[in-house]
């Protein structure tokens, strides 16, 4: 139970792709799954053309995180974790 409550952190690395530009993607991050989100590094194209990169430390329960995450993946970002077996973070 006190895994329930107790707060973790994530970082993750998301690729917005220009598609998503105008929607609040990470807003809805911490609005709808009640994270804190840091950004802790951003890349975005002159004028916002092109994909976005954006490295977040995610503060939440793990049940959030994991609820989050699924939401993410829902809209087909791709997600990349200190995990992650690619090879680029």
């Amino acid at each position: 139970m006190a895994n329930d409550i107790a707060l973790t952190h994530k970082r993750i690395r998301l690729r917005i792709p220009k598609d998503y530009h105008s929607q609040p993607v990470i807003s809805r991050l911490v609005s709808d799954y009640g994270l804190t989100v840091n950004i802790t590094a951003a890349v975005l194209g002159a004028n916002a053309i092109g994909d976005g990169w954006f490295d977040l430390d995610l503060q939440g329960t793990i049940g959030q995180i994991d609820i989050a995450l699924s939401y993410l993946h829902d809209l087909g970002l791709q997600i990349w974790d200190n995990n992650s077996q690619t090879g680029i973070w």
